[in-house]
């Protein structure tokens, strides 16, 4: 794989599709590409009866790191590409018929919570963490995690998340009920399997049915928060904060947010 490609690997076999963030050199953060190519991989085999699961993770060391930034063009307008792409994502996890597997096999960061919060079970490898970067770059949460998180979690809980940026190490995201297992990092991929083929095994239509409707009953506000993002963020996109948040990162400094 090159880098300029999307980097997301797809492949359907005995029933499971795997979906796999494949840009490990960048701690697999996303471009507008790569998010269009997570959904279209869902959106494909959504229809496909031969697919009785799905898997979404990491290639190496991390699940999702958040939006590529590096190389940002400060002096170009405000584009809603990426939002849109990851909007796009998330809804195509959420609608897929079968249960979706969210196997986070490492930090999953910014649009990279939104990823896997999307899917039915969310598991995670114990050396993990969750981290809302958003605001330390002068952003909002966006792809829907406004609406995933505080559904898990409580409106205080996905405050602190977003605006203190603090790391939510696995462990504590399954105390708080954000995800529904950990593992050992010794032992994770073997159980990841073990899940995916008692899914796999399991009845379909059955499946479908109970996670449309624990979705549908909890999700309520995701199309809503689709756009509420998508707003405020095409604004902080053209802000004086956001030049600063991303040179300071580039610059490897903490950032002087002047508004």
């Amino acid at each position: 794989m090159t880098d300029d490609l999307p980097g997301v690997d797809t492949t359907v076999d005995d029933g499971v599709l795997r979906v796999t963030l494949n840009r490990p050199a960048r701690m697999n953060a996303v471009k507008t590409e790569t998010l269009d190519a997570v959904a279209e991989a869902f959106e494909k085999y959504a229809d496909d009866p031969a697919v009785r699961v799905a898997v979404l993770t990491g290639a190496g060391r991390a699940f999702c790191s958040g939006a590529d930034i590096a190389g940002r063009d400060l002096s170009a307008p405000p584009s809603a590409d990426t939002i849109d792409a990851a909007n796009r994502a998330t809804a195509a996890i959420r609608a897929f018929p079968r249960p979706v597997v969210g196997a986070v096999n490492g930090v999953a960061a910014g649009v990279g919570v939104s990823l896997a919060l999307a899917c039915d079970l969310t598991v995670a490898k114990e050396s993990g963490y969750f981290l809302l970067a958003f605001t330390k770059i002068g952003l909002m949460p966006d792809g829907g995690a406004s609406a995933l998180i505080a559904a898990s979690i409580g409106r205080a809980r996905a405050l602190k998340m977003a605006l203190l940026a603090e790391r939510l190490p696995t462990t504590e995201a399954l105390a708080a009920g954000l995800i529904a297992e950990v593992w050992s990092d010794d032992e994770f991929d073997s159980a990841v399997e073990t899940l995916v083929q008692r899914l796999a095994g399991g009845p379909s239509a059955a499946f479908e049915s109970t996670k449309n409707a624990i979705n549908d009953a909890t999700l309520t506000e995701l199309d809503n928060a689709f756009a509420r993002e998508r707003k405020g963020q095409l604004v902080l996109l053209g802000s004086a904060d956001f030049a600063e948040g991303v040179t300071a990162f580039q610059e490897k400094r903490p950032a002087n947010f002047r508004r």
